[in-house]
C-alpha cells in the first residue's frame, strides 16, 4: 500500500508577480526564497506619512512582500534574532492602500478585516500567515538582514531580509478564500 505524503509544498522566489500571487489558494505551504521587507504597526503609521507628502517608500513596493515582525537584536555570530510574527490587524488601516500601489504579499498572524480581505482580492494579492512563537526557527531562514529605514524604530524598523525556503501557510488568497474562516480556531491557535 502506498502512503500519502499529503499536499506538495510550493517553492516560490520573491519578489511576488501579480500572476504568481493569483496561483496561491488558501491553505497552501510555501516556501519563499529572495527579499522581503518587515514593518510593523510604527513603520505603517510612516509609511502614510511618506505617501500623504507625495514621497517614495523606503523599498520598491511593486511585488513586494511585507512581514510584520520586529526581530530580537541578533546575538553574537548571528545575522537576527528571533522574528516571528505579530498580529496583521495592526497594519489594516495601511494595507489597502499599499496593495494598491503594488504590495503583492504579506506575512503575519490571525485574521484581516473585511476591507483588507476586499482589498486581497481587488488587487491580486495574498495573505500569508507564519507560525507564531517559532520566531527562533524561522531567524534560522533569513541569510541577510539590513535596516533600511526608521532606525529611531529601533526593533520596529523597517529592515529588508533576505530569506531562503521561509515557511508560510496562504491564509486567505486573491479571490478571498480565508483559511481562519474555514478552520477556525485550529488556525488561529497556529498563526
Amino acid at each position: 500500500m502506498e502512503e500519502n505524503s499529503g499536499p506538495a509544498v510550493l517553492k516560490r522566489e520573491l519578489p511576488l508577480t501579480r500572476s504568481a500571487a493569483l496561483e496561491f489558494r488558501a491553505g497552501d505551504e510555501v516556501l519563499l526564497s529572495g527579499v522581503l521587507y518587515t514593518a510593523r504597526d510604527a513603520a505603517h503609521r510612516r509609511f502614510m506619512e511618506v505617501l500623504d507628502a507625495g514621497a517614495e517608500l523606503p523599498f520598491p513596493v511593486e511585488g513586494a512582500t511585507i512581514y510584520y515582525t520586529g526581530p530580537a537584536p541578533a546575538p553574537p555570530g548571528r545575522i537576527i534574532g528571533p522574528a516571528g510574527p505579530t498580529t496583521s490587524f495592526r497594519m489594516d488601516g495601511a494595507t489597502p492602500r499599499l496593495l494598491a500601489l503594488g504590495l503583492c504579499g504579506m506575512i503575519g498572524k490571525g485574521n484581516r478585516s473585511p476591507t483588507v480581505v476586499d482589498a486581497i482580492k481587488r488587487y491580486g494579492a495574498v495573505y500569508f500567515c507564519a507560525i507564531g512563537g517559532a520566531g527562533a526557527l524561522l531567524a534560522e531562514c533569513i541569510t541577510g538582514c539590513e535596516v533600511i529605514a526608521f532606525p529611531d524604530l529601533g526593533t520596529e524598523a523597517v529592515r529588508r531580509l533576505t530569506v531562503k525556503d521561509f515557511p508560510v501557510i496562504v491564509a486567505i488568497d486573491s479571490k478571498g478564500n480565508n483559511l481562519y474562516e474555514r478552520t477556525g480556531l485550529f488556525c488561529m491557535s497556529l498563526c
